[in-house]
């Protein structure tokens, strides 16, 4: 039997952080929730290795450029593809995204839970 896909959720936005881990649950991920950056590396730092990434760009504390300069340096999720999650969809934030380590952008404002989703699974094929 194949293990279940997990995926890591990175947002300091509570109402996001439990609309998409809904949304991978139903469709049979595993998922773990890293309210912010700090969480999430932490989770990263004790041995998580998610298949995805769904990292927001902007949180209080560490955003997710920091979150990515960090991954790189420690090399943690080296087996894990992240997807940044923007609210601008700036084409400068989602090519320093590309350029630290991210394999793809989703604007929220356009992107429904089910299409992140989508997305998600799209880029573990």
């Amino acid at each position: 039997m194949e293990r279940k896909k997990t995926v890591l959720i990175v947002d300091d936005d509570k109402f996001l952080l439990d609309t998409y881990s809904l949304k991978f649950r139903e469709d049979g991920f595993t998922v773990e929730i890293g309210v912010g950056g700090e969480d999430a590396l932490n989770k990263l730092r004790s041995g998580l290795e998610p298949d995805i990434i769904l990292l927001d760009m902007i949180m209080s504390g560490i955003d997710g450029f920091v979150f990515l300069e960090t991954l790189k340096k420690e090399a943690l999720g080296k087996n894990s593809h992240v997807i940044m999650l923007s609210n601008q969809g700036q084409e400068d934030e989602i090519t320093k995204a590309k350029e630290l380590g991210a394999h793809s952008c989703i604007v929220k404002a356009s992107a429904i839970p089910s299409e992140v989703l989508e997305q998600a699974k799209e880029s573990l094929n």
